[in-house]
């Protein structure tokens, strides 16, 4: 809009100057001449004398200054028929204040005493000066310089003393320094001291400037001061202005003060070519290929006396249009532009609704994100521009409430096809910076605040909600936006029922449309549910509800219900988890912990390097290495002191009444597998289960746990994991202070220490009895008890004592 404004404001200055100064001062010259000189002739040289007056010369003054002269070479009047001739005419007005210097001269003039109308015989030419000295200089003297004088030059024209009028239906032309011009008949109206131009208005700039305004009809009348153009239409190589009607106000000097455009105002720019000898110093001058601006009206109003414009204001359904490869596209009731300097667009002022909306271009190499094109839509009650260097945008402000809107639409890729998604941004005020250092001037960076608001929008899903203090959002070159960033009291939640919904907090959140990926900074905090997550940074999939936590993560999962028939994770106490990362998901409610893992609910653990825990199932898959195995620690059930002592010593008998009222089992393993329902625990790889001198190992075990409604007492609320029995496969190898055993399957009751090995053939080795061997082995961990049976085909070795 900038380019067709500026040399619109040109072309008006040299259209008001130019047909009013001329063509007004034509006739008045004409209609002083013909009442004036013709009728005071006859008086001079004698009504019935046929003669010729040579050097002729007439003056007429308001009694102070001379007001304008007549000369003539020779000058004719006829008795019959009362007509009269004039020859090499020149005539000179001085204007009542002396501020002219305007001359009209032709060869021949006829003057009709029947009609009273006095008519030009051929050519006649008009010079316009403005004279501003010539109030102090001395009455009808030559100015010094005859500064930038407009010529004009038409033919038969034909003035009537008796009404005032003149017309003529001859090409009027007229020329100035840097315009010329012409025009199709004139018509003068004496009454209404008006002056109007019949057709095919044409004028062109030339220089820098050059350009070319063509109008169908023109008015111009003396009070008030105007010219009125009917469909004017302004075209450059560079653009174009149109409109219905054009009206042009003149100051005392005839200098443009104002100009108003009704009806289908529109204003087009297009990109220079090379033949415009426009060259652009840097990438980042590169323009759109074409501007488009339409509104009801428009005015333009111009610095008294300097023909420079000052404000330019558009009003009524104001919009405008840029293509190229980035579309934009605003619309407004009212658009008001600032000038300075030299006719250089500084700020913009758009009221009344405003909306700016940018759309991608659809050339696949300008695609924006993976999940398809993104349209951008910014809308507030008023937007202030400003502009650099007269047509590039650097800063756009928002005033009222203020609203972003995003659409995403989906990809038509079948190997990775998204639904539509739409993300509103609202705030109290938007700052945005345009940039152009890239392919061209576009939308660079937005800040909001306060109060930011972002709701993102997919069809059958809840609104994803997220708030803060200020919201920064960046675009990329191409169009879209590159990335969402708010900051100070972040609060974020996916809409989904209370026991399925994700929230989260944190000083600083950034998100990302194209993976809709929010990253979480600054004691980030995350809720599902009954999970609250903390950890240095949280990610959170907008689209999917998927939680990506890294850094000192510590989860807690509360509301839990006490479930009688569960074991390891049963009690209503919270369950914790810590880890150095964790992924979750929300539906089913799954989080793995990954990197030193360890879960726990009261006096019940599990540590290993990644856990996986269902919160809905309570149950966990712990997975690990050889050098860094899963553990998990149960307990024993209570020991009767009553024991049979039979065969025992009194040392060890000893040892029995000191034991304690639980004996804690410590097994690790490569993999373990717990789900509360089933109160069986499974062991996969390297099993090692550690007690108090007692070791065992395996290739596999399961440990099954008592219900908690067996274990749990009035005054201990929650106690660790009790273990009932357990079993175990491959390679079982059983070590004590005085023995070890070996076989291939194991049973072991914790509520009798007994342990039954078979498989191998199992065999047991005492220090100082030797090696047993048989198909079952049956020992007792507190005791030197064995019992062994064997078959027909596997007869019992032993070397020891034998309990009976």
């Amino acid at each position: 809009m900038t380019l067709p404004v500026y040399r619109l404001r040109r072309i008006l200055a040299a259209t008001a100057m130019i047909l009013t100064l001329a063509v007004a001062g034509m006739y008045f010259y004409a209609r002083s001449k013909a009442t004036n000189v013709l009728k005071t002739i006859p008086g001079k040289i004698g009504y019935d004398i046929k003669q010729t007056a040579h050097g002729f010369q007439f003056s007429k003054s308001d009694g102070k200054r001379t007001l304008f002269t007549v000369e003539a070479s020779d000058v004719k009047e006829f008795k019959l028929n009362g007509n009269a001739q004039l020859h090499n005419v020149n005539i000179v007005l001085y204007g009542r204040d002396s501020s002219r210097y305007d001359q009209i001269y032709g060869d021949d003039f006829a003057y009709n005493q029947k009609t009273g109308d006095v008519t030009a015989m051929g050519d006649v030419s008009i010079d316009l000066v403005a004279n501003p000295a010539g109030l102090t200089s001395p009455d009808q003297s030559t100015p010094k310089e005859l500064k930038n004088p407009i010529h004009l030059k038409t033919r038969d024209l034909i003035f009537n003393k008796n009404t005032g009028n003149a017309f003529t239906d001859a090409r009027v032309e007229f020329r100035a320094p840097q315009a010329s011009g012409w025009a199709l008949g004139v018509k003068y109206s004496g009454k209404q001291n008006t002056l109007t131009l019949g057709s095919e208005i044409h004028l062109e700039l030339t220089g820098s400037h050059s350009a070319v305004i063509q109008a169908d009809h023109g008015v111009i009348s003396n009070d008030p001061r105007q010219i009125a153009l009917d469909h004017p239409h302004l075209n450059r190589e560079t653009g174009n202005v149109v409109a219905d009607q054009a009206v042009f106000y003149l100051g005392p000097e005839n200098h443009v003060d104002r100009v108003v455009a009704l009806g289908n105002v529109i204003a087009q720019a297009r990109k220079p070519t090379a033949s415009t000898g426009v060259q652009r110093s840097r990438k980042g001058d590169t323009e759109a290929d074409e501007f488009n601006g339409l509104a009801d009206g428009a005015e333009f109003l111009f610095k008294p006396g300097e023909d420079l414009l000052r404000t330019a204001t558009l009003t009524g359904n104001v919009h405008f249009e840029r293509t190229g490869p980035e579309s934009m596209q605003g619309t407004a009731g009212k658009v008001v532009m600032d000038f300075v300097g030299k006719n250089v667009l500084d700020r913009v002022h758009a009221l009344d609704s405003v909306h700016l909306s940018q759309k991608p271009s659809g050339s696949p190499s300008l695609k924006t994100t993976p999940d398809g094109p993104e349209d951008f839509d910014l809308a507030a009650a008023a937007m202030d521009f400003v502009v650099a260097k007269g047509r590039i945008l650097r800063r756009a402000v928002t005033n009222g409430a203020a609203q972003i809107t995003i659409n995403q639409q989906p990809n038509s890729d079948t190997a990775h096809r998204s639904a539509a998604q739409r993300t509103v941004v609202t705030a109290g005020k938007f700052i945005a910076e345009f940039s152009d250092k890239d392919v061209h001037n576009h939308l660079a960076s937005i800040h909001g605040a306060p109060d930011a608001r972002i709701v993102n929008s997919t069809f059958g899903q809840p609104d994803r909600i997220s708030t803060s203090d200020s919201v920064d959002a960046s675009f990329l070159p191409q169009g879209g936006i590159q990335s969402l960033t708010q900051s100070g009291h972040l609060a974020y939640s996916d809409g989904q029922a209370a026991e399925k919904r994700m929230q989260a907090w944190a000083k600083v959140g950034r998100y990302t449309p194209g993976d809709q990926m929010l990253l979480l900074t600054g004691s980030p905090r995350v809720a599902n549910g009954g999970m609250a997550t903390t950890a240095n940074t949280i990610r959170i999939n907008r689209a999917t509800g998927e939680a990506v936590a890294d850094g000192n993560v510590k989860s807690t999962y509360s509301d839990l219900k006490e479930d009688p028939n569960g074991a390891l994770l049963a009690s209503s106490s919270p369950i914790h988890v810590t880890s150095q990362a964790m992924t979750a998901r929300s539906s089913p409610a799954i989080a793995f912990y990954k990197g030193n893992a360890r879960l726990w609910q009261d006096t019940n653990v599990i540590e290993a390097p990644t856990i996986q825990f269902d919160r809905d199932r309570r149950a966990v898959i712990a997975a690990g290495t050889n050098q860094q195995p899963v553990q998990t620690i149960l307990v024993e059930p209570q020991k009767s002191k009553l024991q049979s002592t039979a065969g025992r010593t009194a040392k060890q008998e000893k040892g029995i009444n000191n034991l304690p009222s639980t004996d804690p089992i410590t097994i690790t393993a490569n993999k373990v597998t717990y789900a509360d329902a089933d109160r069986r625990v499974h062991y996969d790889g390297g099993v090692l289960a550690k007690a108090t001198e007692f070791t065992a190992s395996a290739n596999t075990l399961d440990a099954y746990l008592a219900p908690r409604s067996q274990t749990a007492s009035a005054r201990q609320v929650s106690t660790p994991g009790q273990l009932d029995h357990m079993t175990a496969q491959g390679n079982v190898r059983i070590e004590q202070p005085k023995r070890r055993a070996e076989g291939q399957n194991l049973v072991y009751t914790a509520a009798d220490d007994k342990v039954v090995l078979t498989g191998g053939p199992p065999s047991i080795f005492d220090a100082e009895q030797g090696k047993i061997t048989g198909v079952s082995l049956t020992f007792f961990r507190r005791d030197d008890r064995v019992l062994v049976e064997g078959e027909a085909s596997s007869p019992v070795v032993t070397q020891t004592r034998v309990a009976r």
